[in-house]
């Protein structure tokens, strides 16, 4: 009778899970798939699984924007849209991901909607085209300083106050993961080559890893974790995600000039810079991507340790994100490892396919565990 009760409750849950992507729109009420015209976005390097092909920088991000706080008054007001904005975002720039915060408390689902479109919008101050670099790094002072400003309660737009409000429900955050992003886009604009994959986990925390750090305060942990106990896997997860959307992004990264796998490594394996450049597949580079690839799963390895120490409503955005992306490893592999020419990717059918899949991966490592199971709270 348990486990009958048991697979009645899963089958709901999973029914739940169609209603809700029929919902964001990824399937049509019929079950049948609609096409969704995606592309990618050149400078994105916050793992963002994929997104629509109309800039971010948009009246819906830029709306209200002003150069003195939000007053009281409007406060009330502004933050039931900015939330809505906040969540629109995060719909459209990162769909699965947002699919599996809607299995999270409503409270926390809109943190991270709130953290992640901040994301966003650092994302495409450093990508938007501009005059020169005076200009880039006059935008980027006014930034930070914002930052700053919204840890000390002012909000200057109604995509602000979102993420002023979840600094004040959680105050535990800190405004370090958010200046450590920032540089790490900045990096992308400074650097074209990585000496040593310790230059490159710098950059991965810096524009992945952060990630983790600044939702692990929303997300919050199972009875019995500490903070600390759970921080080393959220950064594993930001490492992996980041790790994957390079090895994803060799021939596009190649095509505009940029080699993000470390210099030594190429020269360990016999691979020349110029024959990343110019696509050349060989032994030699199977070898170096096998590498990569079984490193990145390392991470993600490490990672997963983790998602039962989280909060048993956060778990499944997380789940899915892991799951999802370590099949692009997979498709790596499957297009013989020629990542100058094939795109690896996961089709919408098969997102769906899997969510039911990482739901049930929550309950079963829960319940091994001993903590409770994804759902149950």
């Amino acid at each position: 009778p348990k486990v009958a009760a048991s697979l009645r409750h899963d089958s709901a849950r999973a029914m739940r899970s169609l209603v809700a992507l029929v919902a964001l729109g990824l399937v049509a009420p019929s079950g049948s798939m609609r096409s969704v015209p995606l592309a990618a976005f050149p400078g994105l390097r916050t793992a963002a699984l994929a997104v629509p092909a109309q800039p971010l920088r948009s009246r819906a991000v830029m709306i209200a924007s002003t150069d003195t706080p939000l007053d009281g008054s409007k406060r009330s007001a502004a933050l039931a849209e900015g939330y809505e904005v906040c969540r629109k975002i995060t719909a459209s720039y990162a769909k699965t991901f947002y699919l599996g915060t809607r299995f999270m408390a409503p409270p926390r689902a809109r943190a991270i909607w709130a953290v992640y479109a901040w994301c966003r919008r650092t994302d495409d101050i450093v990508d938007a085209p501009r005059g020169g670099g005076k200009y880039l790094k006059r935008e980027i002072a006014a930034w930070s300083a914002r930052l700053e400003r919204i840890w000390e309660g002012e909000a200057f737009d109604v995509v602000d106050l979102p993420l002023v409000e979840t600094v004040k429900q959680y105050p535990t955050m800190s405004i370090q993961p958010y200046k450590d992003m920032i540089e790490g886009m900045l990096m992308d604009l400074k650097q074209d080559r990585y000496e040593t994959f310790d230059d490159l986990h710098l950059y991965c925390y810096r524009v992945a890893g952060t990630v983790g750090l600044m939702t692990l305060p929303v997300m919050g942990t199972a009875d019995g974790v500490t903070y600390e106990e759970a921080v080393e896997p959220a950064l594993a997860l930001g490492i992996a995600l980041q790790l994957t959307n390079i090895l994803r992004d060799v021939g596009e990264d190649a095509r505009r000039g940029r080699i993000y796998l470390p210099k030594d490594e190429l020269k360990r394996f016999g691979v020349s810079e110029e024959q990343v450049l110019a696509g050349v597949l060989d032994e030699n580079y199977v070898r170096l991507m096998q590498f990569q690839i079984a490193r990145a799963r390392d991470y993600f390895d490490k990672s997963e340790d983790g998602i039962s120490k989280l909060d048993a409503s956060a778990r499944m955005p997380v789940r899915a994100s892991l799951d999802l992306y370590r099949k692009i490893l997979e498709r790596i592999e499957g297009n013989g490892f020629d990542n100058f020419r094939k795109r690896a990717y996961v089709s919408k059918l098969e997102k769906f396919m899997q969510l039911p899949l990482s739901y049930m991966k929550c309950r079963e490592a829960a319940q091994l565990s001993g903590r409770a199971p994804a759902g149950s709270q």
